[in-house]
């Protein structure tokens, strides 16, 4: 049912810190009509080329600045996914991806006020380097 808005189209790209690509990152959609503190986000699932990113790899940020694990973002409750804002996805892994065409699958899920299970969306999408 969210599954459309779960990637937001041609965000993924290499990521450089003091000249060196530390990884990739992403962009994904709330998939809920309003916004929630990062606390409530359930999961966040990364499969590059058939390979299951380790959630230790992950990090997630609201605003570009504060970036935490899923761990941390458990208790993040100060800072909000507002809907219509991105969330930003960060991958660490050395060198990024390579140049080409890689399958990848993004899974979210989150917690709601009103709603007794999570709402999850999954995309499959090629990402172009």
């Amino acid at each position: 049912m969210f599954d459309n808005n779960v990637y937001i189209k041609d965000t993924c790209k290499n990521v450089e810190e003091n000249g060196q690509v530390i990884g990739y990152e992403m962009q994904t959609n709330i998939t809920y009509y309003r916004g929630i503190p990062m606390s409530m986000i359930v999961k966040i699932e990364v499969c590059e080329d058939g390979v299951q990113v380790p959630a230790e790899n992950i990090r997630i940020s609201v605003d570009y600045v504060d970036w935490f694990t899923l761990s941390e973002a458990e208790t993040a409750v100060n800072h909000k996914w507002e809907y219509g804002e991105p969330l930003y996805v960060r991958v660490l892994k050395e060198g990024g991806l390579s140049e080409g065409t890689h399958q990848m699958v993004l899974t979210e899920a989150v917690r709601t006020a009103y709603i007794p299970l999570p709402l999850e969306g999954t995309k499959t999408f090629e990402a172009v380097i």
